[in-house]
């Protein structure tokens, strides 16, 4: 047997979430903090249906106005889009690492020098791309290479 799955369409009014209950008729709420909510629903769901709270799951979905929906999108766009740019500087500082030991046989000083960290982030990052990392050059190492 399924559980059940309440909703708990949440709308700010004033300091409050407002918390309507679609499946089951009758039940609202309201929260100070949407972190409050689940609990809120939970505690009305179970009084007004006479059932258990942990008899049930409870679906938070909180409703905001367009100005602040659109702000929200924004800001999960460019996060999405720092998180690509933070692996692709990675890959390529990876890549750097590696070439700047194997083929240019710079030390872990010299190329922490030029990639702007420290010797042991080289060794660090040349680790990564010797042992498995899919984005690294094919036998790329450290080449043995010692600090210095």
């Amino acid at each position: 047997m399924s559980r059940l799955t309440y909703t708990a369409v949440c709308r700010r009014i004033g300091d409050w979430w407002a918390i309507d209950v679609p499946e089951a008729h009758g039940v609202h709420t309201q929260a100070r903090r949407l972190e409050q909510v689940e609990a809120m629903t939970r505690d009305a769901v179970a009084l007004l249906r006479n059932v258990p709270e942990d008899s049930f799951d409870v679906t938070v979905e909180p409703h905001l106005d367009d100005e602040a929906e659109q702000t929200l999108a924004a800001s999960a766009d460019a996060t999405r889009r720092a998180r690509e740019a933070a692996q692709t500087a990675s890959r390529l500082q990876r890549e750097a690492a590696t070439t700047l030991l194997t083929k240019y046989r710079l030390t872990v000083r010299d190329t922490g020098m030029l990639l702007h960290v420290s010797p042991q982030r080289v060794s660090q990052l040349a680790h990564r791309s010797a042992h498995g990392d899919s984005n690294s050059p094919p036998g790329a190492t450290t080449g043995g290479r010692k600090a210095g």
